[in-house]
């Protein structure tokens, strides 16, 4: 049996809709009705990180089981404990590529770190997934391109080499259904860095309008973040993008071709395959 968490999120609904058929699949999710896309024989159960019996309950049977959670806190330790006492024998764990840049040391790279070392001290197989920044990440300008026509972001000419959320969900049914990827941690990166400039001036050609980027300067950025996160997430952000101004995340790491047996998405295909999310029309 395999246990998909996070299925309702960016990752966890790719990987669902990717799980080879007849596999024993369970996934779990604090609200089920908003999963979608599970194989039609899938077991979807409600349950909760807080939740210990719930807990219990989803992973009871469960021998592989894949890791997404997207708040900093306890809900890690509440899952690898509860899987020690299930007898799961593997996690697959989606973590930052952050982790191995020893400059960043904000909440939610310490956050990851700790959960690492916590899987790595669990007695059970461990996979580590480090992606980059999502190219998803660019729906939140969606609103700002169909109303207005511009882009908004934080030092818009530095460079990511983003990754597209469906390769990382590939990569992850591979370290779920294969041998071989038990005790390994792959940094999950695009083909080449982009900024976010770069991907204006894209989504501007492919959408055959003119769009225009607005650099926010850092204390306009803050204030954007601090009406969307708590304050120690939103300074983790921030920092997390002085990093990115400084070069580190641009590097192309060549771990995801070699997993796929084939090159990475593009910033521009993914694009195309979510062009109307863009579109005013």
């Amino acid at each position: 049996m395999i246990l998909v968490t996070g299925a309702t999120g960016t990752v966890g609904r790719e990987l669902v809709r990717r799980l080879p058929a007849g596999l024993a699949v369970r996934v779990m999710a604090r609200e089920p009705a908003r999963v979608a896309g599970a194989p039609a024989a899938a077991e979807v159960v409600r349950a909760d990180y807080g939740d210990p019996r719930s807990l219990a309950r989803a992973l009871d049977g469960v021998k592989a089981a894949f890791l997404l959670t997207g708040r900093v806190g306890d809900d890690d330790e509440h899952f690898v404990r509860a899987a020690q006492s299930a007898g799961v024998r593997h996690v697959v764990k989606l973590s930052a590529a952050a982790v191995a840049d020893p400059h960043a040391d904000d909440l939610i790279t310490r956050w990851q770190r700790a959960t690492e070392e916590l899987l790595r001290g669990s007695g059970m197989d461990w996979t580590l997934l480090r992606p980059r920044a999502f190219m998803s990440n660019a729906l939140s300008w969606a609103a700002s391109i169909r109303s207005d026509g511009v882009v908004r972001a934080l030092y818009g000419g530095s460079a990511n080499a983003c990754v597209d959320p469906r390769d990382i969900a590939e990569a992850a049914v591979r370290a779920l259904t294969e041998d071989g990827h038990a005790g390994r941690a792959y940094t999950l990166t695009g083909p080449g860095a982009i900024s976010a400039a770069e991907q204006t001036a894209q989504l501007a050609e492919l959408l055959g309008r003119p769009l225009r980027f607005e650099e926010l300067g850092p204390q306009r950025a803050r204030t954007a973040l601090a009406a969307r996160y708590p304050r120690e997430i939103a300074e983790a952000l921030l920092a997390s993008a002085e990093r990115q101004r400084a070069g580190a995340k641009a590097g192309v790491d060549a771990t995801l071709p070699g997993l796929l047996g084939r090159p990475a998405g593009t910033f521009r295909g993914w694009a195309e395959d979510h062009l109307s999310a863009f579109s005013s029309l």
